[in-house]
């Protein structure tokens, strides 16, 4: 009789210690995406090349970091019914970048209705280009069709161009030709939600 308690005893101290350090590992899960969440911002501005290479994946410790580089649009998308931070549904223009011989990046630069409103950059104008790498959406939120991507995310234009192209996109935040600053409306996307456990 008493190794039959005893046998449920260690059973029932067995579960404790168990659920115990469960707890305890979904509370620590808890406070590091707490701890990320409160993050500050890197202020340091990189060059794409430091954080990211062409035809890889991107690191996630490259979002939400600061860019500054020069090249020229060579491809201009319409990304629809996109969901910006406020929850506003709209369609964005998304232009693909080359940045030097061979590799390119999908750029965010605005409202689709606002494309015509700077007309002074040209296919083969160079831009300077202030951004803040993103990482690519896996959700479709329409139909690939000719001038129109499903997702923003380079591995849906593999078939339109030849550069290498980089993992994620760019948020511009400025734009810059020779002319001076190109004023727009920048967009701020809903937050990229974290896959991390608890």
């Amino acid at each position: 009789m008493t190794f039959k308690l005893l046998g449920k005893s260690l059973v029932v101290l067995t579960l404790v210690a168990v659920f115990g350090f469960l707890g305890l590992w979904q509370l620590d899960a808890a406070n590091k995406l707490q701890a990320a969440k409160k993050a500050v911002p890197d202020p340091k501005v990189y060059q794409l090349s430091d954080l990211a290479s062409p035809a890889a994946s991107l690191d996630s410790r490259s979002v939400g970091k600061k860019v500054s580089l020069r090249g020229n649009y060579i491809l201009t998308f319409r990304a629809p019914n996109q969901i910006d931070r406020q929850d506003l549904m709209s369609d964005w223009e998304v232009a693909l970048m080359q940045v030097d011989q061979s590799s390119a990046i999908l750029v965010l630069r605005g409202l689709w209705k606002d494309r015509l409103t700077e007309p002074m950059v040209a296919m083969s104008t160079g831009v300077d280009l202030q951004a803040v790498v993103q990482p690519r959406q896996f959700e479709d939120r329409a139909l690939n069709s000719p001038g129109v991507i499903s997702r923003i995310d380079s591995s849906v234009i593999v078939g339109l161009t030849d550069l290498d192209l980089y993992d994620g996109f760019l948020l511009a935040t400025e734009e810059q030709v020779s002319d001076g600053v190109i004023n727009r409306e920048r967009i701020t996307p809903a937050e990229f939600k974290s896959k991390a456990t608890g």
